[in-house]
């Protein structure tokens, strides 16, 4: 039988038992209140017992009642010891995550809404420099690299950005913010010292290299031209590798002209002047009507904004010549390649768009890599060094712009720079 029914039953045995003696004696009313009385005062009894089993946290064995008020101690005792396991399964659960946390070579801090610092692991500790009673602290105040406290305030953690170590400026670290939950971050931090170093050996490489070749060109392009001079034409063969020779030595030329400016571009300082994008844009389509022949019918050049951008002409001119060339060279001959400069909500745009061969959407991620080229069954074969694209996204990324891509095979590709309005000059 439900306890609530035995309860139920009791009670109304008392008051039966009551009403009898109450008829029989005349003490109805008296007994009733009595009775009443007497079950209030119980349970008043039972609420004061169970309120201070529970103000002790329930831990302890729970006191001997009977009716419901055992069950409803049985209850809360159950949930007591469920919650109990459940906090322990808890704890062995973070404690092996701070263990394998604490494992981890890279450094990892977790911040709070207002950048303190709430948890940081053993590799953050000794990269960093943090202590034990840097929690609560705000990450700001300990890390003061402005390159920093500028990327924490931005909000835009898409790229790492690099940063020497706090404690040892011969190790460089790659710095990365993910936000997850209510206003919590991690920040994660990995040693790419040796990945730096590799970097600079490459580039220096490069640069030496495509410095000694220059040399060796300048004198094999110097005697070819002079036995061109001295070529009569009367030996056909010797015409012909004349000129396969020069067009070799050419297409050397440009190969290390190209990897000499992507030097430049990844060491060099950035200099900065406001440049007149509308009368380079003139220039530029100009110079490609001279250099690919009378081409002016294919470019539409279209100026929508007078603006000019801060940057390193020069550069500008390089990205820009890139682009326009590579549309022209692969696309129809009797095609139109549309040159755009506009404004478009909060960046200043430039399109180069052409009715080519396209990219296929597996290259379109891969075209800015160095020496890479798409594979595409072309009618003509097209030269090239496959540095242009690169060179565009280098320039770009020192100016602050972003290179889009919407291409499709057959129906051609249209290259968009975005520059920022913050590089918007007078």
């Amino acid at each position: 039988m439900d306890v609530w029914q035995k309860e139920l039953i009791t009670a109304l045995l008392l008051f039966l038992a009551v009403s009898i003696v109450g008829g029989m004696t005349g003490l109805f009313m008296p007994l009733a209140l009595l009775l009443t009385l007497g079950i209030l005062m119980r349970q008043l009894f039972q609420i004061s017992r169970f309120e201070k089993w529970i103000r002790t946290g329930g831990r302890a064995k729970y006191p001997k009642t009977s009716g419901i008020w055992e069950e409803i101690y049985y209850h809360v005792y159950r949930i007591k010891k469920n919650e109990k396991k459940r906090k322990k399964k808890l704890g062995k659960m973070v404690d092996q995550f701070r263990q394998s946390t604490e494992a981890l070579p890279d450094a990892a801090v977790v911040l709070g809404a207002n950048d303190e610092i709430e948890w940081a692991n053993k590799a953050a500790r000794e990269v960093f420099g943090l202590q034990q009673s840097d929690k609560g602290q705000r990450i700001p105040n300990l890390i003061r690299f402005p390159e920093f406290i500028r990327y924490l305030k931005s909000g835009n953690y898409n790229e790492p950005v690099i940063l020497p170590s706090p404690v040892n400026h011969r190790i460089t670290l790659a710095v990365r913010i993910i936000t997850y939950g209510a206003g919590l971050r991690l920040l994660l931090a990995q040693d790419v010292t040796e990945l730096k170093k590799m970097e600079r050996m490459r580039k220096d490489f490069v640069a030496n290299v495509s410095h000694e070749l220059r040399t060796p060109l300048t004198v094999l392009k110097g005697y070819l031209e002079t036995l061109q001079d001295m070529d009569d034409g009367e030996s056909p063969l010797l015409t012909t590798s004349f000129q396969q020779m020069q067009g070799q030595t050419d297409r050397m030329q440009h190969l290390v002209d190209d990897l000499l400016l992507l030097t430049r571009l990844e060491t060099r300082q950035k200099k900065t002047e406001c440049v007149n994008i509308p009368a380079l844009l003139i220039q530029i389509c100009k110079e490609a009507e001279r250099l690919h022949g009378n081409v002016s019918s294919r470019i539409e050049l279209t100026l929508e904004t007078d603006k000019h951008i801060a940057g390193e002409e020069h550069e500008l001119r390089s990205a820009f010549t890139n682009l326009l060339g590579n549309a022209l060279k692969y696309s129809p001959e009797d095609s139109a390649v549309k040159v755009r400069w506009y404004r478009s909500n909060d960046s200043i745009v430039l399109d180069v768009e052409d009715q080519g061969e396209g990219i296929a959407a597996t290259d379109i991620p891969r075209v800015t890599e160095r020496f890479y080229r798409s594979e595409v069954k072309r009618v003509k074969k097209v030269g090239g060094t496959g540095l242009g694209l690169a060179i565009v996204k280098h320039v770009l990324m020192r100016h602050d712009a972003k290179l889009n891509i919407v291409s499709e095979l057959g129906k051609g590709s249209c290259f968009s720079c975005y520059f920022p309005v913050k590089r918007v000059c007078n």
